[in-house]
């Protein structure tokens, strides 16, 4: 039901009540989603239902920790943690909990907050309800699968300051080998778990939370004969490239940590978007000094500059200081002495982008370079955008169909998304953080002493074992950097993690939906290349027969090794395209966070994934609005197996029928 145009203003307001009830109509059709858990928390009743819990596999940061098990000191204190939550009131959690600011005045010391825990029970007059989109349960305690994404983060630590540019099967000459030869051990430890050589499977069969509808109860229900064919409780989260079924999985130095959709393996490991400048007002600066033009402002592609080895956390004492809420002084979270400024080099770079930004301004400054290369629009509103075959149309976008419309909505979806996953952080799966996880495996055997749980141990066998020995690497860092002999995560944050649970991450989920906003608006198939005006921008390339085809050159930017506080230009053997680089961007800022230590590869996975879903609503609703000009916007989902969603004056097809 478009828009149009109604001369009679009662006649107008009908319509607009219509469109109105049109989008609740839609909006009550996707759900009520099945939210479900994987169990751990309910873990010590897996064998028996009267065993007391101690929630070792849950968020208590924040809460009294143990200083023998580092496990939360008083498990009630939890269950009201919990009950508040669902409450969904924040006045509970300074009346009946912490009191942040009467613990500071008692201790002299500053607490931290919780940050916004009752926030998945808000509603959305726009796009999905914040429950009605959903991620399935996590990887179990005792599976190869968390075991394979603990040791991920654990090597992310080991590797921070290892440039990228030695991602890579071909690493510069000049690469220095201790460095070179880490990523190798990392990839040789990788691929040795049995997650990996197993082939990245799914599990099923789990028995999950109480009452929830796992794979073996629901087959169990079932007539003799029948097979339920129903998703596994534990899906699957394969890496780059993905193995052929039945195949062992295989990362390689230029695979490692990439992520998992279209394109993210391709060229260099951090996307464009993340160097590049766009050309600013005056022509002072060119793209390849690393400023985008905002307005007659600038953005700088450079960050901060911490020093090597500057981890945190690998003593007991800090590490428990933190878990139970000290707080942290803004100007001592981390320390930039190593030098200015630089373009973004290392882990540590990504690490200290992720730890500061505003959570849709890598993709505001996606758009804004996009933007300003006049970068091209989906072909299917050229002839709304004025772009393409009617760049010389009479009529052109702004406020609709223009820079004005996709640089609002780009940063609109951000705020909806973070909803989404407060629910899912505190109300449903309410995830340890890998700082915690790291803490049971090195408190493993007191664990086990007094709680009688084994599975820490096992999985610390599993790190440490003479095909891995992955735990006596991270002793040995911690003991030279903090002399300490723990096998605690070295965190890139003096504060650790965030005041709320690992699963979803705010940062995928909202990288997610930013990057959905922009493969609906952009040319997705553009690629980065040179034309015949001799600029570097993502355009729509001619046939590779047509007469003009030698004029364009595919082309990539990478830091100067002569000078690098410079971009220099390269061509490049592989095509670079517009979706594949957003792709990349949404993986970077994701995995920043693994590479800080404080989210796992999961919470990028299936984060981004929802993210997407609630981008798509938005569009999905917006589409009603619009005038009587046909009009077509295509995105190629995360999941590269999926068909194109289509969005139309008539909806969105397939996703949302």
């Amino acid at each position: 039901m478009p828009g149009t145009l109604i001369d009679d203003p009662k006649a107008r307001k009908t319509f607009s009540q219509a469109i109105r009830n049109y989008a609740t109509s839609i909006a009550a059709d996707r759900g009520p989603e099945e939210h479900r858990q994987n169990g751990d928390e309910e873990l010590e009743r897996r064998q028996d239902p009267t065993e007391p819990l101690h929630f070792s596999m849950s968020f208590t940061k924040g809460l009294k920790h143990n200083c023998t098990t580092f496990l939360v000191q008083d498990p009630d204190h939890f269950d009201r943690f919990r009950h508040f939550i669902a409450r969904g009131v924040v006045d509970f959690f300074t009346l009946g909990l912490n009191d942040a600011s009467a613990i500071a005045a008692a201790e002299g010391r500053d607490y931290r907050q919780w940050e916004a825990p009752t926030a998945g029970h808000v509603f959305e007059l726009q796009g999905p309800d914040p429950q009605a989109v959903t991620m399935p349960p996590p990887p179990r305690l005792g599976s190869a699968q968390l075991t394979y994404e603990m040791a991920e983060v654990y090597e992310l630590a080991l590797l921070r300051d290892v440039p990228f540019a030695l991602f890579s099967d071909t690493p510069p000459a000049d690469a220095d080998p201790e460095k070179s030869d880490l990523i190798d051990a990392a990839v040789a430890r990788l691929n040795a778990l049995e997650y990996a050589t197993q082939g990245y499977p799914s599990e099923a069969g789990y028995p999950l939370a109480p009452d929830a509808p796992n794979k073996a109860a629901r087959q169990a229900a079932l007539p003799d004969g029948e097979l339920d064919d129903g998703p596994d409780d534990i899906p699957a989260r394969p890496r780059k490239p993905f193995p052929q079924p039945g195949q062992p999985g295989a990362v390689t130095r230029s695979t490692i940590f990439r992520g998992s959709t279209r394109g993210v393996e391709t060229g260099p490991y951090l996307s464009q978007f993340l160097l590049m400048g766009s050309e600013t007002v005056g022509k002072k600066y060119p793209p390849e000094k690393g400023f985008i033009a905002y307005g007659a402002q600038r953005i700088d592609q450079r960050v901060p500059q911490a020093k090597e080895c500057d981890d945190y956390m690998m003593d007991e004492g800090s590490f428990l200081e933190i878990q139970n809420g000290a707080n942290v002084p803004g100007d001592e979270k981390q320390s930039f002495t190593a030098g200015d400024p630089r373009f973004i080099t290392t882990p540590r770079d990504m690490a200290t982008y992720v730890h500061f930004d505003a959570l849709y301004q890598a993709y505001l400054n996606a758009c804004l370079i996009l933007l300003g290369q006049e970068a091209p629009f989906d072909t299917g509103f050229d002839h709304l955008s004025g772009m393409g075959k009617y760049k010389n149309h009479g009529t052109g976008g702004f406020a609709l169909w223009g820079g004005p419309h996709v640089l609002t909505l780009v940063t609109e979806v951000a705020t909806r998304a973070l909803k989404a996953v407060r629910f899912q952080k505190f109300n449903n799966h309410r995830r340890l953080r890998p700082e915690a996880l790291a803490a049971r495996i090195h408190k493993a055997d007191d664990i086990h002493d007094a709680t009688g749980i084994d599975l820490f141990q096992t999985m610390r066998g599993k790190l440490d074992s003479p095909a891995s020995n992955l735990l006596s690497k991270i002793r040995a860092h911690n003991q030279s950097v903090a002399e300490a002999d723990t096998v605690l995560l070295p965190m890139a944050f003096k504060e650790g993690s965030p005041m709320h649970p690992a699963y979803g991450a705010g940062h995928a989920t909202v990288a997610g939906a930013c990057v959905t906003i922009l493969k609906a608006f952009f040319d997705t198939d553009a690629v980065l290349a040179r034309g015949p005006d001799g600029k570097i921008a993502f355009r729509r390339l001619p046939d590779p027969g047509a007469a003009d085809a030698a004029q364009y050159q595919t082309m990539r930017y990478e830091i100067d090794p002569d000078d690098t506080d410079c971009l220099r230009a390269v061509a490049s053997a592989e095509s670079l395209t517009l979706e594949g680089e957003l792709n990349k961007l949404a993986a970077n800022i994701s995995i920043g966070r693994n590479m800080a230590g404080v989210h796992y590869f999961t919470d990028y996975y299936d984060s981004l994934r929802m993210g997407e879903k609630v981008a798509l609503g938005i569009l999905q609703e917006q589409a009603l609005c619009y005038t009587k000009d046909r009009f077509e916007m295509t995105v190629k989902p995360f999941d590269e197996a999926a068909e194109p969603v289509v969005i139309t004056s008539g909806g969105v097809s397939p996703f949302f029928t």
